[in-house]
């Protein structure tokens, strides 16, 4: 087994991880996948900002697992969905970290999507 490099958040790496109270709904192809008023914002150095949804709150029977996994040292594997409502623009549209390192432990259970694989994620 290949060893990962692991990463630690810091100051030339910021990762910060907030609740966002607002309502998060993201649709494809005229379907709520997820609707939820308990996403967490992930904001990791200069990037932009990423909204992670709780399973719970997110349409499970409208996505189906991919094969597709990718590697974050700081946050760990990573796994992704398609949703098949939205053809092939929303192959891999959704992702998550399953087993998260512990910098990053709150997002585990959650996903986010792509903005760009899905209709609208409309926020407020």
């Amino acid at each position: 087994m290949e060893d990962k490099l692991v990463r630690i958040p810091g100051p030339d790496h910021p990762i910060t991880i907030t609740p966002n109270p607002a309502r998060i709904k993201v649709t494809v192809a005229g379907r709520v996948v997820a609707d939820t008023t308990e996403a967490l914002t992930l904001q990791e150095s200069s990037y932009a900002a990423v909204q992670y949804i709780p399973r719970k709150d997110v349409d499970m029977s409208l996505l189906e697992r991919s094969n597709h996994v990718t590697y974050c040292p700081f946050k760990g594997d990573c796994s992704y969905y398609g949703i098949p409502a939205g053809g092939e623009r929303s192959a891999n549209a959704v992702w998550t970290y399953e087993m998260p390192y512990p910098a990053v432990a709150a997002i585990r259970e959650y996903l986010a999507f792509y903005p760009d694989r899905v209709d609208a994620i409309e926020i407020g």
